[in-house]
């Protein structure tokens, strides 16, 4: 099953996004779109993960072309709501690849809650 993303809210400068399903190749660019149509007021990006319970290699292309749009908007990203598995390919992830920042996405505190990822 390919994710869908919606724009669940928007609430003065900062917007939801919240995939649905699989994150896979197919799926990327539905999902970069989805942040493509945000306006330019938004300046904290939220893409919400609860409802993904599974994420392929693709979904590493995502956050990072996501943190490279936020350092170039100046805005700040943030992730949070990821299940087991997505968490465990970013943990495999950072391990593997050391200097590629993927801690950045994993939860700091309690499990389930946000990572901010500032890039202002």
């Amino acid at each position: 099953m390919t994710s869908t993303a919606t724009i669940t809210s928007i609430d003065g400068d900062t917007a939801v996004i919240t995939p649905r399903g699989d994150i896979d190749h197919d799926s990327l660019p539905g999902l970069e779109s989805a942040a493509g149509l945000l306006p330019t007021s938004v300046t904290r990006v939220v893409w919400d993960f609860h409802r993904v319970h599974f994420m392929a290699v693709a979904a590493l292309h995502l956050l990072d072309r996501q943190r490279s749009a936020c350092q170039e908007a100046r805005t700040t990203l943030v992730v949070t709501g990821l299940l087991a598995q997505p968490r465990h390919l970013l943990l495999m992830a950072a391990q593997a690849i050391p200097d590629g920042s993927w801690n950045e996405f994993l939860p700091t505190g309690n499990p389930g809650t946000s990572t901010f990822t500032p890039c202002a």
